[in-house]
């Protein structure tokens, strides 16, 4: 059983007791003549002082734990409230910041803007509110309209299996056929397994940046905002990783409208080559 401060407290105590008694009485001894008065002050002020300090042992050692436990507490604290700001900064800081630097409503209008700009008409339905499930409504230039889902989140933060059915049974709601969930981060792999069965493509990790880049208006500055990054999963960064390896290897796979061929799954859990501006472009290719 672990010992408690206030164990560990007494026992120095006990300890501090015994030595200042020896020291007391070896020099009590070591005077003669000194009346007996002192020999039981000497065992008195022994037991207060030792009692005294043991306690102020016990008192510090709590005080350092709090404020240990309460540093990690307050830097996670910091993390999760910057990201579930409604705050929006300006549209030119929005596209110089790092992703792990924008909060939700901004990765929401980052998203406007890159829609826009291969486009679409787009509907900012959920910006830095209650979304209901859906962030944008996208209709490209046959009418046909797509239900975006924006989820601005720490690489470890994977998106619930919740958010996928929240999707698709929002998406009624706005008179659309096809649904788009977009994280920064990943799913889980029940969220994985429900999006391929209901038909919901998401773009998640290398993937999310690799569009952006493409893009060329999202251009962020190499020196990053002082947020403290919560600590990366191993599974989260793998995932990651093996995205952004599937599109450095598409790179030499080109669509027929130009842009790279990134590797995908389909219902059937079959592999297969899509064009990375889905839903803009719908070609395929076998692996």
């Amino acid at each position: 059983m672990a010992r408690t401060y206030k164990a560990e407290g007494r026992q120095i105590a006990y300890v501090l007791r015994g030595l200042f008694i020896i020291g007391g009485l070896a020099l009590y001894f070591s005077i003669p003549g000194l009346h007996w008065g002192f020999f039981f002050g000497i065992i008195l002020v022994a037991v207060l002082a030792a009692e005294i300090l043991g306690a102020m042992w016990t008192r510090r050692r709590r005080t350092n734990k709090k404020q240990y436990s309460a540093k990690p507490n307050q830097k996670k604290s910091s993390t999760a409230t910057r990201r579930a700001s409604k705050s929006v900064r300006s549209d030119e800081i929005i596209l110089t910041s790092q992703l792990d630097d924008l909060t939700g409503a901004e990765f929401e209008r980052l998203l406007a803007l890159y829609f826009r700009d291969q486009g679409y008409t787009v509907k900012e339905v959920g910006v830095g509110g209650s979304d209901g499930g859906v962030d944008l409504v996208i209709i490209d230039r046959r009418g046909e309209k797509t239900a975006v889902q924006a989820k601005c989140y720490a690489d470890h933060n994977l998106v619930p299996v919740t958010t996928i059915r929240e999707l698709v049974a929002a998406k009624r709601n706005h008179d659309c056929i096809l649904s788009l969930l977009v994280t920064t981060s990943d799913l889980t792999p029940p969220a994985k397994k429900e999006a391929e069965q209901f038909k919901v493509d998401y773009w998640h990790g290398g993937l999310v940046e690799h569009k952006f880049r493409a893009w060329g208006k999202w251009q962020p500055s190499k020196k990053r905002s002082p947020i403290e990054k919560n600590v990366v999963t191993v599974t989260a960064k793998s995932e990651i990783v093996k995205t952004k390896r599937e599109v450095a290897a598409s790179s030499g796979i080109a669509c027929k409208c130009g842009a790279p061929m990134v590797r995908r799954k389909g219902k059937q859990g079959t592999e297969f080559w899509g064009c990375s501006n889905f839903p803009k472009c719908r070609n395929t290719r076998s692996v």
